[in-house]
């Protein structure tokens, strides 16, 4: 069960940096860099985290 998290933690930080940026379009904070540097670091960490978990994981 935690091997799998761990596995899919990347990804789930990924689509909660995806959600915030499209709640936050909808809300109409288009011009809020704050909320849209949240949303794609969150991308980017998660991307980053499930590379290394995946590679960590295989190991």
């Amino acid at each position: 069960m935690k091997k799998d998290l761990l596995k899919y933690l990347g990804a789930i930080v990924v689509i909660l940096g995806a959600i915030l940026l499209i709640i936050s379009s909808f809300a109409g904070l288009n011009n809020n860099n704050g909320v849209q540097f949240t949303g794609i670091a969150l991308m980017i960490v998660g991307v980053i985290a499930y590379i290394i978990m995946n590679k960590k994981i295989e190991d």
